[in-house]
Order: C-alpha cells, then sequence, then structure tokens
C-alpha cells in the first residue's frame, strides 16, 4: 500500500494489509479443475473458498469431532503458497518431486510479511494440514479431495479424460479422505465408480 502518515497506521496494521494485498496474487493461480458447467478453470481462491464453505456445511460427517473454525482457516490459507511455487497438478509425479521445497520456501516468504505472532500461527496451521494428522487437518483434506472431485463429476469427468488419469491414480488420491470421513469416502467411492463405468476414468 501507499505510504500513510498517521499514528493508527502502525508498523502491524501496515504488514497486515501488505499480506492482505499480496494474497490477493491466489486469483491468478490457475488449477486443472473446471468450474462447474464446463466452465474456465478454476484459481486457487475459488478453490480455497468453495473447500472452506463445504466444511462447514458437510461437518457433521467428520470421523471425530472438530474445530470447524481452524478447518476453514485450513482451507482458506493451504493454497497461499502457490502464489510461489504454482499449482502441481495432483497426478503430476514429476512436479510432486519438486512440490515441497518449493512450498516451503514459499511459506517462509509470504507468511513472513505478517506480524510474528501471525506468521507463527499460520505456519503452524500450514504445517498441521500438510502433516494431516490432526482430526481438523484430516477433515481439511478430506474437502480438498472431494471439491475437485465433485466439479469433475459435475463436467462428466472432462479432466480425467483430458489428463488420461487412472482408477488407480485417483484411488491413490482419494483413499485418505476416509480418515477425516469415512461418511464422505463411500460418496467419493461411489462417484469414482460411476466414472470408471462411464469409461471417464480408466481401469487399467
Amino acid at each position: 500500500m501507499s505510504e500513510i502518515e498517521s499514528d493508527f497506521y502502525t508498523e502491524r496494521l501496515k504488514k497486515q494489509m501488505d499480506f492482505a494485498l499480496e494474497i490477493d496474487k491466489e486469483k491468478n493461480i490457475f488449477r486443472q479443475t473446471h468450474l462447474s458447467g464446463y466452465g474456465r478453470n478454476e484459481n486457487d481462491a475459488e478453490h480455497a473458498w468453495h473447500m472452506a464453505i463445504m466444511a462447514y456445511i458437510l461437518k457433521e460427517y467428520s470421523n471425530e469431532d472438530i474445530d470447524i473454525s481452524k478447518v476453514m482457516l485450513m482451507c482458506l490459507i493451504h493454497d497461499i503458497v502457490e502464489i510461489d511455487a504454482g499449482d502441481t497438478y495432483a497426478y503430476d509425479e514429476e512436479g510432486k518431486k519438486t512440490q515441497k521445497n518449493r512450498e516451503s520456501m514459499a511459506k517462509q516468504r509470504l507468511f513472513s510479511m505478517l506480524p510474528d505472532d501471525l506468521k507463527e500461527e499460520f505456519i503452524k496451521i500450514f504445517d498441521e494440514f500438510e502433516e494431516s494428522a490432526t482430526p481438523e487437518s484430516k477433515f481439511a483434506h478430506a474437502m480438498d479431495n472431494l471439491q475437485p472431485l465433485m466439479l469433475n463429476n459435475s463436467n462428466g469427468g472432462r479432466d480425467w479424460r483430458e489428463h488420461k488419469v487412472s482408477a488407480e491414480q485417483v484411488y491413490g488420491r482419494q483413499g485418505r479422505t476416509k480418515e477425516g470421513s469415512e461418511t464422505l469416502f463411500k460418496l467419493t467411492d461411489h462417484i469414482i465408480k460411476e466414472n470408471i463405468k462411464k469409461g471417464n476414468i480408466s481401469n487399467n
């Protein structure tokens, strides 16, 4: 932001506003998944917003009691690092080899823009999501899996067909949904099997 000379515009507020403006760039990071109705590719910010709303309305299906506010925050910040690191497609095996390192550097730069207490809070929540060991992170990952699956299914499996994705690959990613929600994994399993039958996902 432009320099402001005022008692209210503290260094803390400046850092918060600089970060708020920086994360606007997340809207420019486009994913492989398309919007419903055969729309354009969705961007990371849309994906994160969609996940957060889904987490709230589907929270009753979590395997364990969860702090839904923490889950929603995880959903909202988990892809901020892609402003620097770029989006790594779920089935891009080569991209995955460098993903962790790229995202680790991005995490430090981006969250370091915040005041120290917020930096520590955001890094802690981001790392918790990545480790996927707590009930909240497991449910957030279930949302990260279900949201693109839902969109892809609504578009007749278009993205699966274009990328020639196999059932083994889809189950490899979606299988961990059950750690956050057994119920939502049953739904996931049904959707995958239907798309295998339709030929949208190869069974080779």
